[in-house]
């Protein structure tokens, strides 16, 4: 079992930053790729970004790339993202996932552990 807790969320101005973090505990932090999700109010969770086990590779969803940054710190089982130049629509729900794999996923399903998620809202 791995337990994920989010933290950091909060109301920003459009144009600002947060920085995400989420604090892994239980089995071993650095066999799992992390991922980012988040999921706006009536809409379908979506994917934000992810990592790969060693933080060698990362990938981006297209509506974050350059202004979104996925790390992590396996020393402090900790994955983070940083979030700058946010927009209004970047509001949500923000979860972090950890999935056994090779390969950085990017889809919800292959993720098996979740936190309870932190909300983020940019107003306009």
């Amino acid at each position: 079992q791995v337990q994920l807790v989010e933290s950091g969320g909060g109301l920003v101005q459009a144009g600002g930053s947060l920085r995400l973090s989420c604090a892994a505990s239980g089995r071993t932090f650095s066999r799992f790729a992390m991922g980012w999700f988040r999921q706006a109010p009536g809409e379908d969770r979506e994917f934000v970004a992810t990592i790969t086990n060693n933080g060698g590779r990362t990938y981006y969803a297209e509506s974050v790339k350059g202004r979104f940054t996925i790390s992590r710190d396996n020393n402090k089982g900790t994955v983070y993202l940083q979030m700058n130049s946010l927009k209004p629509e970047d509001t949500g729900v923000y979860y972090c996932a950890a999935a056994q794999r090779s390969y950085p996923p990017t889809r919800g399903y292959e993720y098996d552990y979740w936190g309870q998620g932190t909300q983020v809202t940019v107003s306009s």
